[in-house]
């Protein structure tokens, strides 16, 4: 039985590099690579900005890529209300400490590529940080996966989803992050998804976040 990090799947490396970060840093920002805690806090309130507020009824939000439910951290101190919290991520390390910590929480660990069915219908999904570093990924790999997890996690959602991606817009690149251009993301979305996009780059951040909806 093939093992759920084999290294076959390339994007496994960015799992891993998560992993690794949490070992080094534990709990916080930096154990899920986020560099200021205070750029995390502006990441999590522009991925909530995918629903509308004040919301009409409680809506379910999967949190695809949860690490340590910072997100869901975030949304309680802030006082966020009508919304039903799902975290989802890959790695059984940070789903485990994830369900220690909110043990009232729904948590699921799974690959949305090998199995669908484990991921369930939500009116929302945010994806922060899950597109964002590449590692020794190349950038066609990475846009192959970026892509066929997109197109995933968009039919498991009744309204929209949102995703962060880094800029190309600024004096220097890293290779180790996923740099996208507006133009191509812009034809996937369209080709494969919609027309009906919002891209968000208003919060001071080397990065941008896109809003898509039904």
């Amino acid at each position: 039985m093939t093992s759920p990090l084999a290294p076959t799947k390339r994007y496994i490396e960015i799992v891993e590099h998560y992993e690794s970060c949490l070992a080094k840093h534990g709990d916080t920002h930096l154990g899920v690579d986020w560099p200021k805690a205070q750029d995390a806090e502006t990441r999590y309130r522009v991925m909530l900005g995918l629903m509308p507020s004040p919301r009409p009824s409680m809506v379910k939000l999967l949190d695809f890529g949860c690490g340590t439910s910072h997100l869901y951290e975030h949304i309680v101190a802030s006082g966020v209300s009508g919304i039903e919290y799902v975290g989802l991520d890959l790695s059984p390390k940070f789903v485990e400490l994830s369900r220690r910590k909110f043990p009232k929480n729904h948590y699921i660990c799974a690959d949305i590529l090998e199995e669908p069915d484990a991921v369930p219908t939500s009116d929302y999904i945010v994806m922060n940080g899950v597109f964002t570093e590449k590692r020794s990924l190349t950038f066609d790999e990475m846009l192959t996966y970026f892509e066929r997890t997109l197109i995933a996690a968009f039919g498991k959602a009744e309204r929209g989803i949102a995703f962060n991606v880094m800029s190309k817009h600024l004096d220097r690149e890293r290779a180790d992050l996923f740099h996208l251009p507006f133009d191509t993301l812009a034809r996937i979305l369209i080709r494969a998804l919609t027309r009906n996009f919002v891209i968000r780059n208003d919060y001071g951040l080397y990065e941008f976040t896109t809003y898509v909806y039904r």
